[in-house]
């Protein structure tokens, strides 16, 4: 957690002032539903000058880029959580439910995750994020894979496969293209997976 303590001018002063603008790009982000904000906004948010944040983010992409980042290190976190709870046999049906339910939780951060940054685009730190993330879901693949492990390919097959399917769903309820089922989107989700695992 971020160190802050008040100065006596009223502005804050950070211990890990990277961290804060991060914690406060993804509150911001949340509130405006999408990236329309500025770093100034930010800076401003934190109790900072704009200089202070062009130490850490050389431009908005760059803070989009380390927004996009803690969402899918976030992401990740959440899956793993939901795996180390469920009963056995059922851990990638909880991962699957999992990453509907933050896409619904956090829809702009999942949107800027997913679509906002090219990949041609991607710096070190979000290119990392997003393949670790993918790693998560092809080990968790793997360990529930039944008889003797299977070749990688096949494995990383079968993870593309899921993700597919659990990203399509999660897309296509934001989107609002199944409310017409007239069922919650997480009831009808879990449904879903249930039958695909």
């Amino acid at each position: 957690m971020p160190s802050s303590k008040k100065t006596p001018t009223g502005r804050y002063h950070h211990g890990d002032l990277r961290r804060a603008l991060v914690e406060e790009g993804l509150t911001l982000l949340a509130e405006s539903g999408g990236s329309g904000f500025s770093l100034r906004e930010l800076a401003r948010r934190v109790g900072v000058t704009a200089n202070a944040s062009y130490r850490h983010f050389a431009n908005k992409e760059a803070l989009l880029q380390a927004l996009a980042s803690e969402g899918f290190r976030r992401l990740s976190a959440a899956q793993h959580e939901a795996e180390a709870g469920a009963a056995d046999g059922e851990q990638l049906l909880a991962a699957g439910r999992s990453y509907v339910r933050f896409a619904h939780q956090h829809p702009a951060l999942f949107g800027l995750m997913f679509s906002v940054i090219p990949p041609q685009r991607r710096g070190d730190e979000l290119s990392e994020a997003s393949r670790a993330s993918f790693e998560a879901l092809r080990q968790a693949v793997a360990r529930g894979w039944p008889g003797a492990a299977p070749e990688p390919a096949r494995v990383t097959r079968a993870a593309v496969r899921a993700w597919a399917l659990v990203h399509g769903l999660s897309q296509l309820s934001l989107d609002g293209q199944l409310d017409w089922l007239e069922e919650d989107p997480l009831d009808l989700a879990q449904s879903v997976l249930a039958g695909a695992v």
